[in-house]
């Protein structure tokens, strides 16, 4: 009698869209996996790839034989379904997702397979890091823990399903990905599997998973509609109410979803979209501001976002266009101080018909006393080496010292000045220190201003990018440019550079390489 031989360990979850050339990346890193082949088992699903990543995995798998099956579909729109197919024929004692634009460190699978055997892990979280200067929250992978809890941790801004589950507790709850988003259908499953699981552990220790933002920022991710967008927020938010009862605990998950998702949807750009998106953004954004929106909430909400969104549940197209043209244009407005109340004297602030004065109460808003706008951001040489120069100002003259600008782990007290007009702040963060805290693979990073305990992030109203710079990091050149994101908020981007991207950077702008 034919024993029926043991299943894999782990089954690797591979939806493939137009993913070349990256495919290849990620199929060679699963080949690289120090757990060995007869432990793991791949299941690609071409989901109607047109750019030749059908025919790479038909490559891969002739490479490696028993190693991978693939499957194809028509394209469905989104990696809901061909993730669902694949786990309806994996066999492995854990399941992992891998986007077939990213890959994995040599040792990630068997580490994480090793911690979830050892510890009985329902889920294990490997260490995420961004490529191509991808932000990836770092909150939870601060350490290695070998239990952390859902409601009180990282993990509400850990939701992507890159991460190790159980099958059996996948297949016990009967957890699939929602075929009806497009987008953000991983959040649903993964949320799902962590309110269900029994332990989770995160593992800090290696870089197991490379998350690669495309150079064409093609991932589904970057690449949506925000009405696209707004329909899969709506269903997420829907789904955290009906999978967590009201209270701290749902409030713990949905901060995650108004502060970033939400906010993003009446971020700075939209002034950029036709009426008709407006008004099916507001009506949108305001049904879920008065139907989720608790005071828990809020109070964990930066100010523009409060502001935007109590002006978009009050319904006024025109008021949002007004307050998110003053933040992106003009910059910080002032504050009418009356009684014991504060107010963002915002465009519509005691507008007849407008907005009502709740709408902008900053009198609680602690974040507004360090809020400061970037008048000019440049690149410029001095004794320790080159650093980035930043100016800010407040319209405020009662800002207390000192000030500190910060962006990661670098840090620098401003030197400041008053006048008849508020509040200026210069302060330079050298360019080495930089480099030399960000992660190897690049990372992305917001400007901070701290005015005591109160922390809040820069914007840049009118923003012009200073040129970036190439430096180097022992051998490696890097990229270090100065953005400014959908929220208006002044980034910094560290990118790995190979040399024919410093070629073809030199001879488009003249940028110097320099120590």
């Amino acid at each position: 009698m034919t024993e029926t031989p043991p299943p894999p360990a782990v089954t690797v979850v591979l939806a493939v869209y137009n993913t070349m050339p990256y495919l290849t990346r990620c199929l060679e890193s699963l080949a690289a996996q120090t757990i060995g082949p007869d432990q793991l088992e791949v299941i690609a699903v071409d989901d109607g790839s047109t750019d030749g990543s059908s025919a790479e995995l038909e490559r891969f798998a002739r490479l490696h034989p028993g190693l991978v099956t693939v499957l194809r579909q028509p394209n469905s729109g989104g990696p809901a379904a061909p993730s669902n197919r694949a786990l309806d024929r994996a066999t492995g004692r854990y399941v992992f997702f891998l986007g077939a634009d990213d890959y994995l460190g040599p040792e990630a699978l068997e580490r994480l397979v090793a911690t979830g055997d050892r510890l009985g892990s329902d889920v294990v979280l490997g260490r995420v890091v961004g490529v191509n200067s991808r932000h990836v929250d770092q909150t939870v992978f601060a350490a290695d823990a070998d239990h952390i809890g859902l409601f009180d941790s990282g993990l509400p801004y850990a939701l992507a399903n890159t991460k190790l589950f159980r099958r059996a507790l996948i297949e016990k709850h009967g957890v699939r990905f929602p075929e009806g988003m497009p987008v953000l259908s991983d959040q649903p499953f993964t949320l799902a599997a962590l309110f269900h699981a029994q332990r989770i552990s995160v593992r800090a220790d290696y870089d197991y998973y490379y998350a690669v933002r495309r150079l064409d920022s093609g991932n589904i991710t970057y690449g949506s509609r925000q009405s696209v967008r707004l329909d899969a927020l709506a269903q997420l938010v829907e789904y955290v109410a009906a999978l967590v009862p009201a209270g701290d605990q749902r409030d713990a998950v949905l901060v995650r979803h108004f502060r970033w998702e939400l906010a993003k949807l009446v971020g700075d750009e939209f002034r950029r979209l036709d009426r008709a998106d407006q008004e099916t953004l507001v009506a949108g954004v305001g049904a879920l501001v008065r139907g989720h929106l608790t005071e828990g909430i809020r109070a964990q909400l930066d100010v523009e976002s409060r502001v935007r969104f109590a002006v978009a549940a009050h319904g006024d197209v025109d008021a949002l266009l007004a307050v998110i043209r003053q933040d992106a244009e003009v910059g910080v407005p002032v504050t009418v101080i009356e009684g014991d109340r504060s107010y963002a004297a915002y465009p519509g602030f005691r507008s007849a018909g407008g907005p009502p004065d709740g709408c902008f109460d900053v009198t609680a808003t602690r974040d507004w006393r360090a809020k400061f706008d970037a008048t000019t951001v440049a690149w410029e040489r001095g004794p320790q080496g080159r650093a980035l120069v930043i100016s800010g100002r407040s319209p405020r003259t009662d800002v207390a010292e000192p000030v500190v600008l910060s962006a990661g782990g670098v840090s620098a007290a401003a030197v400041v000045t008053r006048d008849g007009d508020g509040t200026r702040v210069h302060a330079r963060l050298s360019a080495n220190e930089l480099l030399a805290t960000s992660s190897a693979a690049g990372e992305r990073r917001a400007i901070k201003a701290a005015v005591g305990p109160a922390t809040a992030l820069l914007r840049a109203p009118g923003f012009r990018a200073p040129t970036p710079v190439i430096r180097r990091r022992g051998a490696r050149p890097y990229l270090v440019a100065v953005s400014v994101d959908p929220l208006g908020q002044v980034i910094i981007g560290v990118t790995p550079l190979s040399v024919r991207r410093v070629v073809a950077h030199l001879k488009r702008a003249g940028l110097r390489v320099g120590r």
